[in-house]
């Protein structure tokens, strides 16, 4: 027991090290160390590259093999980007945070937020969505979403008060006060509520159709516009690059698709079932268009699900 106590902390202590070392890195050395190790990941074709594969086959379904091979390549290297810039996103000041994301679509947005009325994004873990948290906090409204909760606990406290300094008001899947009335009482006070939706995390998920197949998503967005009365916009992000000049070399482009509308029958799991699939229509035509930032290395569609092995009783 003493063994694996000094285990766990140890691998803390390294991760919070190398979060330290990330930030005071030059910046280009920094994302080329990070695509390295995305390279070997790749190379190595471990459990996560063939998931990711699986994921982006859907994707992209007319690809053969060798085109599939180099999308999971630049999906790794994407990824790797996300947490290159996750560690060193507390170095950002305010200029350059707001400098490096291009809005598509938010005027309906900043019309609701302007009159006082919340409003709920439902996302897809696409480009960095921590940046275009920040982003939002600066631009648009502060954030107040969700997080999972990580193993170890310092992690988490780690990425939660990383969050926290951006802007965002952060709260625990599990382990804290009830989410979901929080969050109703937030969006009826104005908030701006942005969730991830393509992973079901909560077990309370419904299926629809994601890139063609069926899929478990997230059906909080929709329950949550339809409780608080307020719009629910999908949101897809994704990474740009940006021209010599400018105060990085990767930007994010948050498109802000179409109010997803409320359905006039139904009852109210119609209702959230029907807004749901309109969200997973948005957030498969944009990880459809640019799938390299699609960072989905798990299950979730229906059947990689039912082919998981069963354990014996």
């Amino acid at each position: 027991m003493r063994t694996h106590r000094l285990s766990h902390r140890a691998r803390v202590l390294v991760y919070l090290a190398g979060w330290r070392l990330v930030r005071v890195l030059p910046e280009r050395l920094a994302y080329a160390l990070f695509a390295l190790v995305a390279d070997v990941a790749w190379w190595r074709r471990g459990a996560s590259v063939a998931r990711l594969e699986a994921n982006l086959a859907r994707a992209r379904p007319g690809l053969d093999d060798a085109g599939l091979h180099l999308l999971s390549r630049d999906g790794l290297r994407s990824y790797a980007r996300y947490w290159c810039e996750a560690f060193r996103l507390p170095t950002w000041s305010s200029q350059r945070l707001l400098a490096t994301v291009r809005a598509e679509g938010d005027e309906p947005v900043r019309a609701e937020l302007a009159a006082g009325r919340g409003v709920v994004m439902a996302l897809a873990h696409q480009g960095n969505w921590d940046h275009a948290g920040a982003w939002s906090t600066l631009a648009l409204a502060p954030v107040t979403t969700v997080a999972e909760r990580l193993e170890p606990e310092e992690l988490f406290s780690a990425f939660l008060r990383f969050r926290e300094r951006l802007g965002m008001t952060i709260l625990p899947l599990a382990g804290g006060p009830p989410v979901f009335p929080t969050l109703v009482r937030a969006l009826r006070d104005g908030a701006f509520v942005p969730l991830l939706a393509d992973r079901d995390l909560t077990s309370t998920g419904v299926e629809v159709t994601l890139l063609g197949e069926r899929a478990r998503m997230a059906a909080g967005p929709a329950m949550l516009a339809l409780t608080s009365k307020v719009a629910l916009f999908p949101v897809t992000i994704r990474y740009e690059r940006l021209p010599t000049g400018s105060p990085a070399r990767w930007g994010q482009v948050v498109q802000f698709h179409p109010r997803v509308e409320v359905p006039r029958g139904g009852t109210p799991a119609e209702k959230a079932l029907a807004m749901t699939q309109a969200y997973a229509d948005a957030l498969s035509a944009g990880i459809a268009e640019y799938p390299q930032d699609w960072h989905m290395l798990h299950r979730v569609f229906t059947a990689d699900l039912d082919s998981r092995p069963t354990v014996a009783p």
